[in-house]
């Protein structure tokens, strides 16, 4: 593998690792099965673009990409909370609407980005590569998300919410409005999405309707991986295993498409990503059996 393809892996390792960060609140702390995310993404990478083309800086809409993907999931949970539709088919129903709205927010199929300014190339200093800069920078971006989503969920707050998804009977005795913890972690785990949908449609030069597809797929293995390698009930250790577990996943994937004599090609991501989480799910297991034996 060259530098320049294990840089790409890290890269784009490190914006699903803000995907991860999403799915692990609302499969993981809220137990929730949200499938908005494969729309929630490119609706990201969607609003972002367009701001970008109509001429706003690129840190606005990088910002206002987050609070779509903050909307989406607020709608989410409120086909949810307020309609009693069941979780997972709320969140179906709103995965199939944002299909047709990102379309109607690009005007088409995708916005190219190729000739725009965007956050990396505003920020990239001189004498730098672009492809060495880009996962430096995302790098900041990750560790500041996931120092704030420690610090919230430390919150009365964030308690609240993880006391929804661990029991919602108790946590309403306790006087928590669960409803409301509900719409508040499903809007702080899409506005993730979205920002991840945002800064990938910076880096991979414009937005595209179809870019969502797998997204929920790539997040529940980034975060079954990252549980695999460092399993913890501490928050701050589990959030950190979601995004070790994005970065490992990207860059075996990368390398595995980048093996000749494995003889995989782009064709078989799918392939690769579920014998990934099959093994992924099966270390654990077999950890289980080897403590048992004498």
């Amino acid at each position: 593998m060259t530098l320049f393809s294990f840089l790409g892996a890290i890269e784009i390792g490190l914006i699903f690792a803000l995907v991860a960060l999403g799915v692990f609140i609302s499969f993981r702390l809220l137990r929730f099965p949200d499938l908005t995310v494969d729309g929630s993404f490119p609706l990201g990478g969607a609003v972002c673009a367009v701001m970008i083309t109509s001429g706003y800086s690129p840190i606005v809409a990088t910002i206002g990409a987050a609070l779509a993907g903050a909307i989406a999931g607020l709608i989410t949970g409120w086909l949810n909370v307020k309609l009693k539709i069941m979780d997972l088919l709320a969140s179906i129903l709103m995965m199939i609407a944002l299909y047709s709205v990102n379309l109607r927010i690009m005007g088409g199929p995708n916005v190219p980005l190729i000739n725009d300014p965007t956050l990396f190339n505003q920020l990239q200093p001189s004498g730098m590569e672009d492809y060495v800069f880009r996962p430096l920078l995302l790098i900041v971006i990750v560790i500041l998300a996931k120092l704030a989503m420690d610090w919230f969920f430390l919150t009365e707050r964030g308690l609240a919410i993880r006391a929804t998804g661990t029991n919602a009977r108790m946590a309403r005795a306790q006087g928590v409005n669960t409803g409301g913890m509900i719409l508040l972690g499903m809007a702080v785990s899409n506005a993730l999405v979205g920002l991840a949908g945002a800064l990938f449609a910076q880096t991979q030069g414009g937005a595209d309707s179809s870019m969502g597809i797998g997204t929920i797929v790539i997040g529940l293995a980034a975060v079954i991986v990252g549980e695999s390698i460092l399993p913890s009930r501490k928050l701050i250790l589990a959030t950190l295993a979601v995004v070790i577990g994005a970065i490992v996943y990207r860059f075996f994937i990368a390398l595995a498409l980048n093996s000749d004599f494995i003889g995989l090609k782009a064709q078989d991501l799918n392939l690769v990503t579920a014998l990934l989480v099959t093994v992924a799910l099966v270390i654990p297991q077999l950890k289980r059996k080897l403590s048992k034996k004498p």
